[in-house]
């Protein structure tokens, strides 16, 4: 799984495989390393955030901070995705 970044001890990451055809940009976010049981969320054309479900969850107050840190570093994760993916499709 190709790991963006962390924050704190929380890893912000991609599968591998995300279906085919592609599934809409999005991040798994899982505390410790990656787990098919993740939280998943979506990233709109904008950099904006959507909570596709919590499967691992997180706290909400610390999934809301998590969720900031996936805006601010919107541009990284696209552009990563689109050199893992080689194309890119948005949630929304």
């Amino acid at each position: 799984m190709p790991q963006i970044f962390r924050v704190g001890p929380y890893s912000i990451y991609f599968w591998s495989n995300e279906n085919n055809p592609l599934e809409p940009i999005h991040v798994h976010i899982a505390e410790g390393k990656a787990t098919a049981n993740a939280t998943k969320v979506w990233i709109t054309s904008t950099g904006k955030t959507i909570l596709s479900h919590n499967k691992s969850q997180i706290p909400v107050r610390t999934l809301k901070k998590l969720m900031r840190s996936i805006e601010a570093n919107s541009g990284q994760i696209i552009e990563k995705w689109i050199e893992q993916f080689g194309e890119i499709r948005y949630y929304c």
